[in-house]
């Protein structure tokens, strides 16, 4: 299948399906393992969120991605990769009516990634430095995987015996690709890779804790100032903002679900200050969590 096709595939589907939403990105869930797609007529806001391990993989359009310092930018045919999780902020910046942002997201199955160790371990790859996203040019074999995994949507009986075989292969794929050098390194076990997803782990855990450098530094095995360094480098912020970044989002979860006014929120998440709270919410979203909280529970 060509990609025009598969894009006239891909928003076929997403046309059935009942959920069609007015909001500005159009999710859907396909009811294959971990696969949705991510659809926009017209550009975005910036919009922060929680990214787990996934593969996104864009089909027409353009996103552009933020972690920390760091900015990506991609395009149709490139695909970005997020070996470990991380909050983020991204919009689409190239989207019409005509011609909308078309992606496909699959969640990345780490046990999957490990079994795979076997196949991968004698294979050198030239590793470029590897961060927690990468975007690279996605390359046949990958795309050739990934349109026979989303052709199984309308294929329900052949689904339950090809979808594992697929699945198995499109992470195998993601080994291999240039921009997979972290989901590599995190198949070395005691590799710093795989000692910062503790560390992450131990953060997403225990978020609303108040943490240390030195706390996370043994949770991973490492000295400070080695994990400091090795943390930055990988996810492109320091642990004390990631935790901060986590709690912030964990915060405007609870005031979307209007179970929480915005000083339970702030205390829920690990603040002391409502005031500090408000201020790096408003930093952070550019708008207050009181206008967020209005927002919500209008009508």
């Amino acid at each position: 299948m060509q990609t025009p096709d598969l894009i006239a595939h891909v928003c076929a589907y997403a046309d059935r399906q009942a959920n069609c939403s007015q909001a500005n990105l159009e999710f859907y869930a396909t009811g294959l393992d971990g696969l949705s797609i991510l659809r926009s007529r017209k550009p975005t806001m910036l919009e922060a969120t929680l990214y787990n391990p996934l593969l996104c993989l864009i089909l027409q359009g353009r996103k552009e991605t933020h972690v920390g310092a760091r900015q990506v930018s991609f395009t149709a045919g490139e695909s970005l990769i997020v070996s470990h999780q991380l909050p983020v902020i991204s919009r689409v910046t190239e989207a019409t009516k005509m011609k909308p942002y078309v992606a496909l997201v699959l969640e990345i199955d780490m046990d999957i990634v490990r079994s795979l160790y076997d196949e991968i371990s004698t294979i050198e790859i030239e590793e470029e430095q590897a961060r927690a996203f990468n975007v690279g040019k996605t390359d046949e074999a990958l795309m050739d995987a990934m349109e026979r995994f989303i052709n199984l949507i309308d294929k329900p009986f052949e689904a339950k015996v090809m979808q594992p075989l697929v699945l198995r292969e499109i992470h195998f794929r993601l080994l291999l690709a240039q921009h997979g050098g972290m989901l590599r390194q995190l198949l070395r076990r005691g590799s710093h890779a795989d000692r910062i997803a503790k560390a992450i782990a131990h953060i997403k855990e225990d978020y609303a804790t108040s943490l240390t450098v030195a706390e996370l530094a043994s949770i991973a095995g490492l000295s400070p100032s080695s994990f400091h360094e090795h943390f930055k480098a990988l996810t492109a912020t320091t642990p004390l903002q990631y935790q901060k970044e986590l709690r912030l989002l964990k915060a405007r979860h609870l005031l979307m679900n209007g179970t929480h006014s915005v000083s339970s929120a702030a205390f829920e998440v690990g603040y002391e200050s409502s005031t500090q709270f408000s201020r790096e919410y408003s930093r952070k979203f550019g708008y207050s969590p009181r206008k967020d909280l209005a927002k919500y529970t209008r009508g």
